[in-house]
């Protein structure tokens, strides 16, 4: 029986966190607080104060079209590139892909990234959101379940406004990864003359049934904490057993079984303790996962985790009865992205997406990412796209 050292598990781990170290972008990057005093959502509810944070990559030229926005994924930031210090011990996530010379080019660009609303870290000290753990500025007390359920749109919305703030109006280009790949579209669909090119990675029209139900299963811990108090527990101890069960799940769905297979095999937890004598000994992946969500919890947020759940499975290109609809607005050249092995946004509904992007008049190239980390190779494995960026942003 190979066996596994808890050294080798908190290796493995960080491997789920971010792509290996390369090259990082040149400079220090400062995070930015934007502000908007009064944010009426979608479904019409009124946020009084709109605090979200971004990062920028490159200069702003004269005309102000050099710009591309780069909209984070599910448990991602506005982190796009660089580091926050010196002694940051892993860049931005898409570091490979942002920086002088590379594919997304900041001797060329101005490219900006921001932290959605209810973004899952929403204690992490380099994430600034607003969201249930935020503070309602008429109550004083954190929004907890009385903060409106907000969207993909809403998302989109505040992006606009941040860029209106810099007297950005057009898009050189919009690129997201999985729920960064939804903001995209959403981008793309609903002002299609202020979108020039369109990137979504692994990511496609709308969320379909499969993912609806995934994505249910993400929530389904936290609602079974009963530390959750349906919402309530901001002056209490918080729900951190059902938060990092349900960060498991989005960790496991977003990898593949051939990562899972290829790095631990059957190998045990602890060296000593066989599984199959002992019911609470443990195998390494199962120790793996446990301790990669713990580490992400303690920068999480349960209830945002809920909202970003719905946000997500309510996704429709668009907004309108049919995603067909919203993605026949589209007039943005499109690239697309994807992995063959992703379970979470199938390659079937990537593939019908590009189609009818392409049936509306729009040139639509796809291109596959290579490995074995499925879903997540959107993220680990783009640097493999960086000719075919270089040559969809000429």
């Amino acid at each position: 029986m190979q066996r596994t050292s808890r050294y080798a598990l908190m290796i493995a781990s960080l491997g789920l966190l971010a792509a290996p170290p390369v090259s990082a972008f040149d400079g220090i990057v400062e995070k930015q607080r934007f502000r908007l005093e009064n944010f009426t959502t979608q479904g019409g509810e009124t946020i009084p104060q709109v605090d979200v944070g971004w990062e920028s990559y490159g200069e702003l030229n004269d005309a102000r079209d050099n710009v591309i926005l780069i909209t984070h994924f599910f448990s991602g930031t506005s982190h796009a590139a660089g580091r926050y210090s010196d002694e940051d011990a892993l860049p931005g996530y898409w570091d490979a892909i942002i920086g002088p010379g590379k594919a997304l080019d900041t001797d060329r660009f101005y490219i900006i990234a921001s932290d959605t609303l209810v973004n899952l870290n929403a204690h992490d000290p380099n994430v600034v959101t607003t969201g249930p753990a935020t503070l309602n500025p008429e109550t004083g007390e954190p929004w907890g379940m009385d903060f409106p359920v907000v969207g993909i749109r809403d998302f989109v919305e505040v992006q606009r406004a941040l860029l209106e703030s810099q007297g950005i109006e057009s898009l050189y280009a919009v690129m997201g990864a999985s729920m960064g790949a939804l903001q995209a579209i959403e981008w793309a669909s609903v002002y299609p003359e202020r979108v020039e090119r369109l990137i979504p990675v692994i990511g496609s029209g709308a969320t379909d049934p499969w993912l609806l139900a995934t994505l249910g299963t993400w929530a389904a811990p936290i609602r079974l904490d009963e530390r959750w108090n349906e919402g309530d527990y901001y002056d209490a101890e918080p729900p951190l057993a059902g938060l990092k069960e349900a960060l498991k799940l989005v960790t496991l769905n977003a990898n593949h079984w051939r990562w899972a297979n290829r790095t631990f095999d059957r190998a045990w937890a602890d060296e000593t303790r066989d599984p199959a004598q002992e019911l609470d000994a443990r195998y390494a992946i199962e120790q793996a996962l446990d301790e990669l969500a713990a580490a992400r919890a303690e920068v999480a947020d349960a209830n945002h985790l809920l909202y970003l759940v719905r946000a997500n499975q309510s996704f429709i290109a668009g907004g309108g009865d049919t995603y067909q609809e919203g993605l026949a607005r589209i007039e943005a050249p499109t690239l697309m992205l994807y992995s063959e092995r992703d379970l979470v946004f199938s390659s079937e509904g990537v593939r019908r997406t590009a189609q009818l992007i392409r049936e509306a008049g729009n040139e639509v190239t796809l291109e596959p990412l290579r490995g074995d980390r499925g879903h997540l190779d959107g993220v680990l494995a783009i640097e493999q796209a960086s000719d075919t960026l270089r040559a969809f942003l000429e």
